[in-house]
């Protein structure tokens, strides 16, 4: 069985069903961002601010700091 990296076994290798009615949803300083993440039950949620009710990204802390560092990095610019 895999382990995440909050210790949490997690079910075949998969992150669990997280409910997150009640999430804190988070925008950059800027206002309302587009891209909304929140913090819940040690994993990291990402969505799209304008579609709050569409589908979330789920990260474990190591998988979003991979992404953080990947994005402070270039990784994702446009060119």
């Amino acid at each position: 069985m895999a382990e995440s990296t909050i210790g949490q076994p997690l079910t075949n290798g998969r992150k669990p069903q997280l409910d997150l009615a009640g999430a804190q949803w988070q925008s950059s300083s800027q206002g309302t961002g587009d891209v909304q993440i929140a913090f819940i039950e040690g994993y990291i949620a990402m969505r799209d601010g304008r579609s709050p009710d569409g589908p979330s990204l789920i990260f474990t802390p190591a998988e979003w700091r991979a992404f953080v560092l990947g994005a402070r990095d270039g990784e994702f610019d446009l060119t």
